[in-house]
């Protein structure tokens, strides 16, 4: 039988590897779709935390316990990056939402209200243009707002009304 050679049979691990490397990015899509109304930071931070989880859990990870470990520090990466992501945007909408209620409650109609994060240099701006009774009673200004985030502005207009409790409220937008 000269000429034939056998070939082993192919080795499981390859095939382990593979669908280890399919099980972790499907729990991170599944992170990811989870999050609707994550904006860009939020979701940047998840990519980040979960590709660097991972990489720990490969790390410290040893034997049959390495892919629990690449596995537990993906999905772990992933919530922690989310967490801080979603903390950066939640600071903008402080920054702003401070700036519209003192320019809704004490600026007179035309006069503009700005604010900007100092972290990251996102801003916007709001300016009521009309002030209103509404037939409920509670007092409201229609607006124009804009918001510029990495060098890009978008505008809306909008209506505020005024609580009981002296809370505005954005009405529309």
């Amino acid at each position: 039988m000269t000429g034939i050679t056998t070939v082993p049979p192919p080795s499981a691990a390859p095939r382990r590897r593979i669908g280890l490397t399919a099980m972790v990015l499907a729990m991170v899509l599944a992170l990811g779709a989870c999050a609707s109304d994550a904006g860009p930071k939020q979701t940047g931070g998840t990519l980040i935390g979960a590709a660097m989880g991972g990489l720990a859990g490969a790390t410290f990870g040893r034997g049959a316990g390495r892919h629990v470990a690449i596995g537990v520090g993906t999905l772990l990466g992933a919530y922690l990056g989310s967490e801080v992501g979603k903390s950066l945007d939640r600071s903008d909408r402080i920054h702003a939402a401070r700036s519209a209620r003192d320019t809704l409650e004490y600026e007179p109609a035309g006069t503009t209200g700005t604010w900007v994060n100092p972290d990251n240099g996102h801003s916007g701006t709001l300016t009521p243009r009309r002030t209103f009774e509404s037939r409920s009673g509670a007092y409201c200004r229609d607006y124009e707002t804009t918001v510029t985030i990495d060098g890009r502005t978008q505008s809306a207009t909008g209506t505020a009304c005024r609580r009981g409790d002296g809370r505005w409220v954005m009405m529309n937008g």
